[in-house]
């Protein structure tokens, strides 16, 4: 059975760090890439960050670069999104997704073979 599971959303205040976890099982991760992407109240799906289908190269949405960092443990099977200078527009309910192709960039969850549940985080003061 397929699973992932997302977890480590909380509510923060501006600046802060948060760790995303995305724990995955019952595939061959090897034959998949991951993302994350993002929904906020009254916002359309963003895609934030992809981890390449060979487990090292990743991509990032601009509204993101250079605070937050994408990365796997395999010996753990979790997807991690590590999150710094988190801001107010952070704020929504982050999903961890896989799909087969090289890299997904897509905000849709249709467009996944697999999909989680979500985790929330909310930033403000």
């Amino acid at each position: 059975q397929v699973q992932l599971v997302e977890s480590g959303g909380a509510s923060v205040q501006p600046g802060a760090s948060l760790r995303l976890s995305c724990a995955y099982s019952g595939f061959a991760v090897d034959n998949y890439a991951m993302t994350w992407v993002r929904l906020a109240p009254g916002k359309v799906n963003e895609w934030v960050a992809a981890l390449y289908r060979n487990g090292f190269d990743t991509d990032y949405a601009d509204s993101v670069k250079g605070r937050f960092t994408v990365s796997r443990d395999r010996s753990k099977n979790i997807m991690y999104l590590s999150m710094e200078n988190l801001k107010p527009e952070d704020s929504a309910m982050y999903f961890c997704g896989a799909c087969s192709g090289y890299v997904c960039r897509d905000p849709r969850p249709n467009r996944y073979d697999f999909w989680g549940q979500g985790t929330q985080v909310t930033v403000s003061s």
